[in-house]
């Protein structure tokens, strides 16, 4: 009888360890919710299901609180703020936009005009105010013209306290370009004073990470030039932002060729030389966001600098002819799903790394 009940113990022991080791692994709670017409995946990592829901409860109020404040041709606060602005005279600018207007000028500045959220109006002349591009002929050459040449910037907003204006009526605000990433470092902050230390916001690719998932990074993929498949892997641990800028987002074609939402303010006419522009970058969704941007509208020869300007040492690009360009900070962190990917390692930018980047 001994002899049969220690059997039984030893058969028993790998299944008892199992639930036991089962019972100890950290929570990991998933869900997903629409904002910016988009699905938005949030893992939330060592929080009860109740709390955990509670949690993403606030961080999709969060989202479609932004979203509201935020949208460039539904009513709302930011088109309240694109009909006043042309007047040229004072007005309280809704408080919820303050942080963003205020980060948007700084960014704009830094990447010497490349992002640049003042140019609303040539986003309604290529049809990019709708949820779903048109197809439809391009606009004029003239009246492209005509909004290139009244340079509406930034710089032409002015800010005194909560009050604002222009001086530019050309000056009409879309924050598409940022305010994605904006709205994913506003919830990873508020989880932050929830005591949540371990999560993931993904919006169509993009992402924005905290801590790790349950002792392991988070694996982000990187797509390809044409948004089909995937290039490669990057592994994150801590608070990064991984940022993608391309041609296959948001675009429509038009009598065989694409035309996209990267506008380059300088021309009026969408980005271009490069396919796509990823940035890895530590501590800012937003920054990201509005970087990557500002590198696809740079393209291929200009790139570099904008990049210098703005502190960035994880950068990837896709040129039209597919070649993936790297910095060599990047190179280290990618894993490439081809061995034989044709890629270019730039120059490091190493001289105007980010503080507290591993390896600045």
């Amino acid at each position: 009888m001994r002899a049969e009940r220690a059997l039984r113990v030893a058969l028993l022991l790998p299944a008892l360890l199992l639930v036991a080791c089962r019972a100890a692994e950290t929570p990991v709670y998933t869900t997903q919710f629409v904002a910016f017409d988009a699905a938005v995946d949030l893992s939330i990592v060592g929080k009860l299901k109740d709390e955990a829901q509670t949690a993403a409860s606030e961080v999709e109020q969060d989202f479609l609180f932004i979203e509201h404040a935020t949208h460039a041709w539904k009513p709302g606060p930011m088109t309240r703020v694109n009909e006043l602005l042309p007047t040229g005279e004072p007005f309280a600018a809704p408080p919820s936009l303050l942080p963003l207007l205020r980060q948007s000028q700084a960014l704009s500045l830094q990447s010497q005009g490349l992002f640049n959220p003042a140019i609303g109006h040539l986003y309604r002349l290529w049809g990019f105010q709708t949820e779903e591009p048109q197809c439809r002929p391009p606009p004029s050459r003239a009246s492209i013209a005509r909004l290139v040449k009244a340079h509406p910037s930034m710089d032409d907003l002015y800010l005194d306290g909560i009050m604002l204006q222009s001086d530019n009526p050309a000056v009409r605000l879309d924050f598409s370009a940022i305010v994605v990433g904006y709205a994913m470092d506003l919830a990873m902050d508020n989880l932050r004073t929830r005591g949540v230390r371990d999560a993931l916001v993904n919006v169509s690719g993009d992402v924005r990470t905290m801590g790790d998932r349950a002792g392991r990074p988070w694996r982000v993929p990187v797509r390809r030039g044409s948004g089909g498949g995937v290039l490669g892997i990057l592994d994150v641990v801590g608070d990064m932002a991984v940022f993608t800028s391309s041609e296959y987002a948001r675009n429509f074609i038009y009598d065989g060729k694409t035309y996209h939402d990267v506008i380059d303010p300088r021309t009026g006419y969408p980005a271009e030389g490069l396919q796509a522009v990823t940035v890895l970058y530590q501590g800012s969704a937003a920054v990201a966001d509005a970087a990557a941007y500002a590198l696809m509208v740079a393209g291929p020869g200009g790139w570099q600098d904008i990049a210098a300007r703005l502190g960035l040492r994880y950068v990837l690009l896709i040129d039209d002819a597919g070649t993936v360009h790297m910095t060599p900070a990047m190179a280290q962190r990618i894993q490439l799903i081809d061995p034989h990917t044709d890629v270019e390692i730039s120059a490091p930018i190493g001289a105007h790394a980010q503080k507290g980047e591993p390896g600045a």
